[in-house]
């Protein structure tokens, strides 16, 4: 299996949604099963290297570099991952690598700890403390040299692995959280790192893995770690080959972060002008530039909510749609809501309301267009919290049999402008200790998710949590109360106690004040916050489809290149008796 479709796709594939994370993934995972460069059969094998390591690791134990260790068990095939080609060899970690000892440290040294590991190259930090013998942690006790690679033992899976690149002075002590794998010769440590980085060893750490607190893999399991081991000279390839990819991950991602600071700088800076508009003639001159570059201006689910929350912003502003001023203005509309409150409780049909405060002009946030009227919330509908009186609110009685649906705040947190979803159904005696709200009822939650808001598709009854608004006949529609709530739910937030559960009260919402368009323009706002919201969800879909597509093309690309070839004949499994050592004086 060739790695083409990797490289045909490269940059096209760092465009996904975490692109350049799964292209870095895929290049390990291809080096590490021997893909991602040609073998070259003239090579010296490494059963040759693993032979001669035994006899390196003979000479250490003669000079008494390394300690006599116990020899090593076999391979079992059950521990094998994935089948190797011609001239690799598996191995253990133990095997190929060997631990330089630990001291107290008696004089000045460089500490490496595990917070010295830049965990996302896997190098160790510039930033190293020197510290005096006397000030040495406890944990200060590894030895460690140019090339030796450090894996952190504890919480492996935060990938704080290195290898050692420098000289350092004074000498560098390591941390006893690492395993200390000092390679042996024809082992590169940088293949050895980029092994331990990969997802089959990262996959075998946590198999491996005990402890919930401090997870943790024992040195025991950690050095028997199998490894394959490719010959010396295509290690050397396998390392620059992936170094080149990197680089060219890195440059990527570089670029990819740089794009996304100059669009989201761009789009702010457009709906901030088109916020700022001053007349008619200007809006209407930035909208139309904007306009006509949505698809570019627009390509991100943070940019779309935050066209979304300008279109919002306009409507209640009187700034979406233009003004005729031989419409009948708002105040006629406020008093035939009035006259009609008068009626309904003269009939009993709602209760006489207290009366709210005057609106003073300091707390007006913005001005109004000739027509329109600031107005109390209260005044525009009738207005109350929901019920359900019945202890506990989960008792079975009050359910068996139900056809009332009963709307929790989490289904308004769900609805996305329209109720269409309900937690339960209530029966007769469910609907007795509660309230049937009508559809069209603009639900707004005042606790667990405050300031919520979304109209019901159907008759229902709601929790004291949930506030219920049925606006005026003369209205008869909630949508443009639905788009001011998303426009004023930040302010709301901030009425809210800072409490174990943070909630606002009915008395809140009353007292809210709402700019109320003409009858007849409010019509023309929601129509045409309507018709972009669709345009908004065109973008969202659009938005969607490109990221689907892209990941339909990354899982294509990691299932052709994750294929194992082990019936092949280009591929062995190999049994470990054949090259791990007999000598245990060879097995360190």
């Amino acid at each position: 299996m060739t790695t083409d479709l990797l490289f045909k796709h490269f940059h096209l594939l760092a465009d996904t949604p975490g692109g350049v994370q799964k292209l870095r993934e895929l290049i390990l995972q291809l080096a590490v099963q021997g893909r991602l460069v040609p073998q070259n059969p003239e090579e010296e094998p490494a059963s040759v290297l693993l032979e001669k390591i035994r006899e390196e690791k003979k000479r250490l134990v003669r000079e008494e570099k390394i300690k006599k260790q116990k020899p090593l068990p076999g391979i079992k095939p059950e521990e094998i991952p994935f089948g190797l080609p011609p001239g690799w060899e598996w191995a253990r970690l133990k095997y190929i690598s060997f631990d330089l000892g630990q001291k107290k440290p008696d004089m000045e040294f460089t500490y490496i700890d595990v917070a010295s590991i830049e965990n996302t190259s896997g190098k160790v930090s510039r930033d190293l403390q020197v510290i005096q013998p006397q000030n040495a942690p406890s944990r200060a006790r590894k030895i460690v040299l140019k090339d030796t690679v450090i894996f952190s033992t504890v919480r492996p899976y935060l990938l704080n692995i290195a290898v050692i690149e420098d000289d350092y002075s004074p000498e560098p002590i390591a941390s006893t959280a690492f395993a200390i794998l000092h390679p042996c010769s024809g082992i590169s440590s940088k293949f050895l790192l980029y092994y331990l980085r990969s997802n089959v060893f990262i996959d075998y750490v946590n198999s491996k893995m005990t402890g919930i607190a401090y997870p943790a893999i024992n040195d025991s399991n950690f050095f028997s770690g199998p490894i394959p081991i490719p010959p010396s000279s295509e290690q050397h390839r396998i390392v620059s080959k992936v170094d080149q990819l990197m680089a060219l991950c890195d440059e990527l991602e570089a670029k990819k972060e740089k794009q996304q600071t100059t669009h989201a700088r761009l789009n702010k800076s457009a709906l901030h002008t088109l916020r700022e508009s001053m007349t008619r003639n200007e809006l209407t001159h930035n909208w139309t530039r904007i306009k006509n570059n949505f698809h570019h201006l627009f390509t991100t689910p943070e940019s779309i909510q935050e066209l979304r929350s300008t279109i919002l912003q306009l409507a209640v502003q009187g700034r979406l749609v233009p003004q005729n001023p031989e419409e009948e203005p708002a105040s006629v509309l406020l008093e035939k809501i009035r006259e009609e409150k008068k009626r309904l409780i003269k009939e009993g049909k709602i209760k006489k309301q207290k009366p709210l405060p005057e609106i003073r002009p300091e707390e007006v946030p913005f001005d109004l267009p000739q027509g329109w009227e600031w107005v109390r919330f209260q005044d525009l509908g009738i207005f109350g919290r929901g019920k359900s009186k019945h202890r506990p609110r989960n008792d079975p009685v009050l359910y068996k049999d139900g056809n009332i649906p009963i709307v929790q705040t989490g289904d308004i947190a769900r609805a996305n402008g329209h109720v269409k979803t309900y937690t339960g159904l209530y029966n007769q005696k469910g609907l007795s200790q509660s309230t049937l709200w009508p559809k069209g009822t603009l639900c707004i939650t005042i606790a667990a998710n405050i300031a919520d808001s979304a109209i019901l598709s159907f008759d229902s009854c709601f929790p004291d949590s949930v506030v219920g608004f049925v606006p005026s006949a003369y209205i008869n529609d909630a949508r443009y109360f639905d788009y001011f709530m998303r426009t004023t739910k930040k302010d709301l937030l901030s009425y809210a106690p800072s409490t174990a559960q943070k909630n606002i009260n009915l008395g809140i919402l009353n007292q809210l004040l709402i700019p109320l368009p003409p009858q007849q323009e409010m019509k023309r706002i929601v129509s045409k916050v309507d018709h972009l919201m669709s345009f908004c969800d065109e973008l969202e879909n659009n938005f969607s489809q490109s990221q689907s597509d892209g990941e339909k093309l990354m899982e294509a690309v990691v299932a052709e290149l994750s294929e194992q070839n082990i019936m092949k004949g280009s591929m062995r499994m190999v049994n470990a008796n054949n090259h791990l050592p007999v000598s245990s004086a060879c097995s360190g």
